[in-house]
Formats: structure tokens, C-alpha cells, sequence
């Protein structure tokens, strides 16, 4: 009653996705990779005596033209006061360019070198003063590009083991975005290199950020059934073709899923209680269990389209062990007399060893 209760009283959310994307700087992180700040300084401070030692080389080469306070010619060494208190702006006016080519030099090379200058000693303030404009502009670009992508809700244990699974069998975190309202669960998924979208994933536009209309898949992990059913509800009036993929507590929400438009619904207690029950008398069946459903190492079930050759044949006849066909979108097992042959168009259930799939 209380999946129902919450579904008959869903609210209208704020509309995010139609809002300027500097609005969603923190709603939208997109990972990027984060470079040591002693590297960074140590960077800042090669180019600032880099710039300042090709100025004083630029001035000492122009020497003539430029006079001290007493009338004396420059030396290397007042070419490089010079270039220090030119280029950090303190102008203490004892070395003046006097002839016009010096004077040229100063306004083509000396003064776009102070300028540089002072953007390396400032650059950490204008990386925090730009920093809010540098994210907009990326989640534009993301929200513009992001298309066939897994969106994965909740990043509890269940989500991040699914993100694992997923990894494994090859797909690249860039191609993942993770919806979940914790801020360590997010922070736990940008670790991982995933883009996260902060919300309420139960809410139109929270979704619409993940992307969901333009999604192949959705994998609902969310801690409790009636926040599963109302996001699984909400993900498919935004998405009616993509592939919701759920996971459930309670055996009875099933047909609420079903109905909410769920295509696979995994009920984890009860998937649980059976390794439990199978694991007093046979352990080493959970352990065979446990490997096919680690699909980066040791053997695992995936599905592949079926091979020219194989077209006509029994599917237990193949070079691999098949456990089903499907065919138009349904699964069969491979007893079922239905599939007694192999036709065009079928898909292969079937027990892959080790590594991603390359279908």
C-alpha cells in the first residue's frame, strides 16, 4: 500500500533540465583526472623563471637601448633586475628603455610576458574564479554528447557491484552515470570515475539529467521497493525502449515492478536466501555460482548472436555450453522444444570463460 500510496501522490519536480547548465554546477559532476598540486605549483613556478630569464635574455640582447639611472650600459645581471621588476609590475623606474627599438620591444614582447607572468602567480585564484564557468561549459558538452549510456540508480552496495559487473564485462565508465541523493555515495562513484547526478532519482528532471531519455539501459538499486518502483515508473514514461533492469527486497513488489515497467526484476532476498539454503549442503555450488557472475575472470553467462554456421543445429550442439535462445525478445530454455533449431535472428545464452564479451 505504501508503493501505491506514493505513486498516486508524486509531485511535479522542479524543472533542473530546463534550467542554464551553471545552475547545475553540483547537481552534474563529470570526473576528470586530478593532477598532484605540488606538480601543479612546480609547474607554475618552471614557466614564471622560464619567462623571466628569456625576458632578461630579450633585454640584455637589446642593451644598448636601455640606461640606468646613472647612464651606465646594462649588464646580464640589471637585465635580470630589470625583467624581475618589470615583469612582477614593481617598476622602480632606475632602468628606462630609451631608444625606440627598445621601447618596441617592450610593448611587443615584455609587456605580453608580464601579462603571463602574473597569470601564473595568480592561477590558483583564477582556476577557483573560473572554475564554476570551466564545469558549466563541461556538463554542456556532456549533456549534449551523452547518448546509449547505462544510468545506474543508488550507489549502495548493490549499485556499486553492479557498476563492477559491468566494468568487467566491458563497459567503460564514461558510458555509466550514477543517480543517488547521498553525497558520500556520489563521492564514492566519482572515485570510480563515473559521472554522478545528485538528486531525487524518483523525480522527472533528476532523471532527465542522468540523461535517462537518450539511456540503453537502467539499472534500479535503490535501498528500499517503493522508491525502486516509483523510479522504474518515472524512468519509463521518460524512456518507454530502454532496458530497466531492478532489484527488489520483498518477492510480493515483483508485479509492481513488472507493472511500473521493469523488463528483469531481481528479488535480492530471495536470490540471497537460496545461496543461503543450496551453500549448507553444497557450498561449491555458490562458489560455481559466485564465478559466473564475476565476468572478468573464470567463467561467466553472457549472450552473443548466433554463428552462420550454427543456423539449422540444435543449440546443445555448439561449440559452447548454451543454457537458452532467445528469440524476438524471449528467453527459452534450450530443452524447450521450441528451439529445437537454431534460426536467424536468435541469440545464445551461453557460458563465456573469462573477459569481457566482445558482443
Amino acid at each position: 500500500m505504501a508503493v501505491r500510496s506514493r505513486i498516486r501522490n508524486r509531485l511535479r519536480s522542479d524543472q533542473l533540465s530546463e534550467g542554464p547548465d551553471y545552475a547545475l554546477v553540483g547537481v552534474i559532476s563529470i570526473p576528470e583526472l586530478q593532477a598532484s598540486p605540488w606538480r601543479a605549483i612546480g609547474k607554475r613556478v618552471v614557466f614564471a623563471v622560464v619567462a623571466l630569464f628569456f625576458t632578461a635574455v630579450i633585454v640584455y640582447i637589446d642593451r644598448e637601448g636601455y640606461r640606468d639611472a646613472q647612464g651606465n650600459p646594462l649588464s646580464f645581471l640589471d637585465s635580470l633586475y630589470y625583467s624581475a621588476v618589470t615583469l612582477s609590475t614593481t617598476g622602480y623606474g632606475d632602468i628606462t628603455p630609451l631608444s625606440p627599438q627598445a621601447r618596441l620591444v617592450n610593448i611587443l614582447i615584455i609587456t605580453p610576458m608580464r601579462v603571463l607572468f602574473l597569470i601564473v602567480l595568480i592561477g590558483t585564484t583564477l582556476e577557483v574564479l573560473t572554475e564554476r564557468s570551466r564545469q558549466a561549459l563541461k556538463i554542456q558538452r556532456w549533456r549534449n554528447s551523452v547518448r546509449n549510456h547505462t544510468v545506474v540508480i543508488g550507489y549502495g552496495t548493490k549499485g556499486r557491484t553492479a557498476v563492477e559487473a559491468m566494468i568487467g564485462d566491458g563497459i567503460k565508465p564514461s558510458e555509466i552515470v550514477v543517480v543517488d541523493g547521498d553525497a558520500a555515495a556520489l563521492e564514492a562513484a566519482a572515485q570510480d570515475g563515473l559521472v554522478t547526478v545528485r538528486g531525487d532519482a524518483t523525480k522527472s528532471d533528476v532523471l532527465r539529467l542522468a540523461g535517462v531519455a537518450h539511456a540503453a539501459a537502467i539499472v534500479v538499486a535503490t535501498n528500499r521497493d517503493d522508491t525502486a518502483v516509483l523510479a522504474t515508473l518515472t524512468a519509463r514514461e521518460i524512456n518507454p525502449r530502454a532496458k530497466i533492469v531492478a532489484s527488489i527486497r520483498e518477492a510480493e513488489n515483483q508485479h509492481l515492478m513488472r507493472q511500473s515497467g521493469a523488463n528483469s526484476v531481481v528479488v535480492s532476498s530471495e536470490t540471497a536466501g537460496r545461496l543461503l539454503g543450496i551453500a549448507t549442503k553444497t557450498p561449491t555450488v555458490v562458489e560455481v555460482i559466485e564465478d559466473l557472475l564475476t565476468p572478468d575472470e573464470g567463467y561467466s553467462i553472457a549472450e552473443r548472436e548466433v554463428d552462420p554456421t550454427e543456423t539449422g543445429g540444435s543449440p546443445k550442439h555448439t561449440k559452447d555450453i548454451v543454457l537458452g535462445v532467445v528469440r524476438e525478445g524471449v528467453l527459452y530454455r534450450v530443452d524447450n522444444s521450441k528451439v529445437e533449431q537454431i534460426e536467424v535472428g536468435d541469440r545464445l545464452l551461453y557460458v563465456r570463460q573469462g573477459g569481457p564479451s566482445d558482443d
